[in-house]
């Protein structure tokens, strides 16, 4: 029906029920026998009433409303629209005639108009809800967790929707004076101890997690009594990054493992990042890489004078210069092709752009792969290093930030070795310069690119099996943004020669990543898919690290963020071995990975067959 038709159906009906009213309130008024007398007055009041009760209710905009949605908002317009047409009718007769409507059959009329008028808007809602809105077999039973003001607004759109694919059948609140209640006329059935018995009898097949303003420990404890269920989970955003409070269908989303780690997010010191950063020349190496791009995004708000983005891939940078592009078009920013290795060229950049504040994340981290290469590791992740760092002191760089890894503590693979050499780089430098160099250390950065998140999920999306080293093998994780802005934060802290060490939360069984993984995508362990298990790869570890013997731990002003005691290096005795190392690379790299042993004594070379 066109839109027309509908609102001159729905007037032709409004006035059929102002007439209806009117007469039956005369005739309850006078026992089924209408006086004659007032014949005339009922005649007048009945079209002095719909031209009023037509004029409030276009006022009200009564006509410009979709029913199906109807709300309390809804229920004041319509009380609003009849009370003004039904005062204003009542005053006009009694004007025009000197004669007053019956008081009992204005109160009649009154209550048969509001009875009237809202119960034709709801009876299409309910016609609807009953016949139209399809309950197929094909919607997957849902259940909710938080009955509140969130979840009451998903569940109404839920049943609103036609094309659903989801319905909802209960809530779950952890509120005992919600339990026994109903809400969308659905029962709050227990708290969050009653999620396992509802999928069982309920065939739950999703549970949807719908309160925004839970912290990411409370979302973990959630999640864990979850995954004793076969049910898939979703959950809404978190409060903060919901725009206007519009909760919608769109806003609900896998949960995903970030969800597990059950951390906070990172509260900064902004006032002390604006010190170092703003309106500084800032340069990002490796800003390509999962974590220099990220640096390039959170830096970019505090206000650098410019941004440098250094990368050896063309496609990597013009990737991120496009996205900075379009987020900071005042940004002023300057893209940089170099290799790390390439000394004159790093010292080209130096010389041009006189960065003040220098992140260094361009490196080799794939621990297997590194094994295979260990000359390239040694060329970029240690004279690659050495070439910006030396750079940063020569041309006064006010900070360097090393981006280290877990892995350089004592390491048993070529990348954490070589790590190490370049913690103990820019340390002994740190010592002569007035560069404050320091080191940010930090374990496995989730949905990183080669990283074992996205590995799993690629191995699940091809059905399986999903393929883990070892079953008790553990390692420290992090979001890629948490660890970014703990580095950030890191920078404001530099006095010079410190190891940041970050805090990672509780390691994590890789096994049980991968399970979880499983459930999330809405498949059974073992069932659906298979976990395989493939062996320790060389340079691997059973669980990492993060302060070496000799380094203490002492706290910093962020309850996130340790200094590790700097170890006592001397210089000349560095240089005089990374000389060694570099003319073994030259002429023997049969040596090399007794050289590495000479440098970093701690390193424990494992042949893994």
């Amino acid at each position: 029906m066109s839109y027309e038709k509908r609102i001159s159906l729905l007037i032709f009906m409004d006035m059929l029920i102002v007439w209806i009213s009117i007469y039956t309130s005369y005739l309850l008024r006078f026992d089924g026998h209408i006086h004659p007398n007032y014949v005339s007055q009922l005649l007048l009041y009945g079209i002095i009433s719909t031209l009023t009760c037509m004029i409030s209710m276009r006022f009200f905009k009564l006509y410009n409303r979709i029913w199906q949605y109807a709300s309390i908002g809804e229920m004041v317009a319509i009380f609003k629209a009849v009370t003004i047409g039904v005062v204003v009718s009542y005053m006009i007769v009694y004007a025009v005639t000197s004669t007053r409507v019956p008081i009992a059959v204005l109160l009649r009329n009154y209550e048969t108009l509001l009875l009237f008028i809202a119960g034709s808007r709801f009876a299409w809602r309910i016609v609807r809800d009953r016949l139209f809105i399809s309950k197929g077999e094909y919607q997957r039973k849902t259940l909710i967790y938080g009955a509140g003001d969130c979840g009451a607004l998903i569940a109404k759109e839920m049943l609103n929707k036609q094309d659903a694919e989801l319905r909802p059948v209960a809530f779950i609140d952890d509120d005992p004076r919600k339990h026994k209640q109903r809400i969308m006329d659905l029962p709050v059935i227990g708290s969050r101890s009653s999620i396992v018995d509802a999928v069982e009898k309920l065939d739950i097949e999703e549970i949807i997690i719908t309160i925004p303003s839970l912290s990411r420990k409370e979302v973990s404890e959630i999640i864990d009594v979850c995954k004793m269920t076969k049910a898939k989970l979703k959950i809404i955003p978190r409060i903060n990054d919901l725009i206007d409070g519009k909760i919608t269908v769109n806003e609900i989303r896998d949960v995903d493992v970030e969800d597990l780690l059950g951390r906070d997010q990172v509260s900064l010191d902004l006032e002390g990042i604006a010190t170092y950063v703003e309106n500084k020349t800032v340069l990002i190496t490796g800003a390509g890489g999962s974590i220099g791009s990220e640096l390039c995004r959170q830096i970019a708000p505090f206000h650098p004078k410019r941004l440098l983005l250094l990368g050896h891939g063309e496609n990597s940078i013009y990737t991120i210069e496009m996205e900075m592009r379009r987020t900071f078009p005042d940004l002023k920013l300057e893209t940089i092709i170099a290799d790390i290795q390439d000394s004159e060229r790093i010292t080209d950049v130096f010389s041009t752009y006189r960065p003040q504040v220098v992140f260094h994340a361009a490196a080799h981290k794939h621990v297997p792969l590194m094994e295979r290469n260990p000359a390239e590791a040694v060329k970029n992740n240690v004279f690659g290093t050495k070439n910006v760092a030396e750079a940063a002191d020569r041309f006064g760089s006010e900070r360097f930030v090393l981006i280290s890894s877990d892995k350089a503590v004592n390491p048993t693979s070529i990348m954490g070795t070589t790590k190490r050499i370049a913690e103990m780089l820019i340390q002994s430098l740190d010592k002569a310069s007035r560069t404050k160099f320091v080191a940010v250390r930090f374990g496995n950065v989730l949905g990183s690119r080669g990283s074992v998140i996205p590995h799993f999920k690629e191995q699940i999306s091809m059905g399986g099996p999903v393929t883990v080293t070892h079953p008790d093998m553990i390692r420290y994780f992090m979001t890629i943004p948490e660890a970014v802005q703990l580095v950030i934060q890191a920078g404001a802290y530099a006095e010079g020669g410190e190891i940041f060490i970050l805090d990672m939360g509780a390691p994590v069984r890789i096994l049980q990543l991968a399970e979880d993984l499983i459930r999330f995508s809405g498949f059974e362990p073992y069932e659906d898919i298979d976990i395989e298990f493939s062996g320790i790869r060389p340079g691997e570890k059973m669980f990492e690290e993060l302060l070496t013997n000799e380094e203490g731990l002492s706290s910093t002003k962020h309850d996130r963020i340790f200094i590790g005691k700097p170890t006592i290096i001397n210089r000349t005795e560095l240089e005089f071995e990374i000389k060694k190392l570099e003319r073994v690379l030259s002429e023997d790299r049969g040596n090399l990975v007794d050289e590495l042993k000479r440098i970093v004594p701690t390193y424990l070379y494992v042949s893994v067959s």
